[in-house]
């Protein structure tokens, strides 16, 4: 049976990722996640009690408690999802994500390679590093016509992105280098059910719910391409099972929309399905506040998915429309969750987010 290490498991993707592996094959897991604010167990409750499911509190930055951990499990495929992953924290304070997607990540390459030339005992079977990432490396689009594709050069515009770029670069160079077995993907932005409150779909369902402002920034113009969770874990389980070693993939929804006409949306379904508003509230869409814009705010993002189309036999199986009433659906239906997550959470804020 394959085993499979996924980095960040207890966060938003990671913990789809394992949800998916866990309900639709036969492979164990062992999730590695060091907890910070974003990851929550919670999310892996479905699966927690499978026996082909294990979690490792560990830090990726740790070298010694990553080899023992590759020595005892000894994994097939690697599935690095762990990082650090809010712009606007990034803009607060960099250096968490310096130290966790450039150095976490070069600490697991490093583990990763002592491991396949000195520990793995299987050293005739496939193996795969699978570098998790995204499409903010690319910087922004200019023209309505044009489309990140994996040839697209990197142009990234925050703290995050530029050390998500960093990562990267550090993956194919170890792949290049060392020879390292090493496959990255790049998603668009995604949504769905477990997403972290801070986010841009949550933090609108949720503020719409307790009557809060619901802000946005600037005049909400910004676009991006939405992907559905569950979808994007699919479409990584396709990657380390069916894809070229060496190659990159953009994995994108094809679902272009405006962060306002996002939230418009949002405040259309809740009048459906959640017509009992906050007392004093007329329409949800009432509570939608523009706020000053963040600084080196992208302006578009839209991803150019035909290469993963046409080499694995993924597609998406939601539109917007549907991924995004099942979200607002689960936000209703979970409200415990949301409410532990909040209850949890460190005090910081800001106005608005678009990721």
């Amino acid at each position: 049976m394959m085993k499979i290490i996924v980095t960040g498991g207890a966060g938003f993707i990671g913990s789809a990722v394992v949800r998916h592996i866990i309900q639709n094959t036969t492979a164990h897991v062992t999730i590695v996640d060091s907890l910070t604010y974003a990851g929550n167990m919670d999310s892996l409750a479905p699966v927690s009690g499978n026996d082909r499911f294990s979690f490792e509190h560990l830090d990726i930055c740790d070298r010694p408690g990553l080899d023992r951990l590759l020595t005892h499990f000894q994994p097939d495929a690697i599935m690095h999802l762990a990082a650090e992953s809010h712009v606007d924290r990034s803009i607060d304070g960099p250096a968490e994500f310096i130290n966790t997607n450039i150095l976490g990540t070069y600490h697991l390459l490093e583990a990763t390679r002592h491991y396949l030339q000195h520990t793995r005992t299987r050293a005739d079977e496939k193996f795969i590093f699978h570098h998790i990432s995204t499409d903010e490396v690319y910087g922004d689009l200019q023209r309505s016509d044009d489309f990140f594709r994996e040839d697209t050069p990197y142009a990234p515009s925050s703290p995050y992105s530029a050390s998500k770029a960093a990562s990267d670069h550090l993956v194919r160079a170890w792949g290049k280098t060392y020879g390292l077995p090493v496959i990255v993907t790049n998603c668009s932005n995604n949504y769905g059910p477990y997403h972290y409150p801070e986010k841009l779909i949550p933090l609108t369902i949720i503020n719409a719910l307790t009557g809060k402002p619901i802000p946005v920034y600037g005049n909400g113009q910004q676009i991006r391409d939405w992907l559905y969770v569950e979808d994007h874990a699919r479409a990584l389980w396709e990657v380390i099972n069916h894809a070229s070693v060496g190659e990159t993939y953009n994995i994108g929804g094809s679902n272009e929309l405006t962060n306002l006409d996002v939230v418009q949306r949002i405040c259309g379904l809740l009048e459906e399905l959640h017509p009992a508003k906050p007392a004093g509230l007329s329409g949800y869409s009432d509570l939608i506040t523009f706020v000053a814009d963040r600084p080196g705010h992208d302006k578009r993002y839209a991803i150019d998915a035909t290469k993963i189309l046409t080499s694995t036999d993924w597609v998406a199986r939601e539109t917007f429309e549907t991924g995004l009433r099942k979200t607002v659906t689960w936000y209703l239906e979970n409200q415990h969750w949301w409410q532990s997550v909040q209850a949890k959470n460190d005090g910081w804020q800001r106005q608005c987010v678009t990721r």
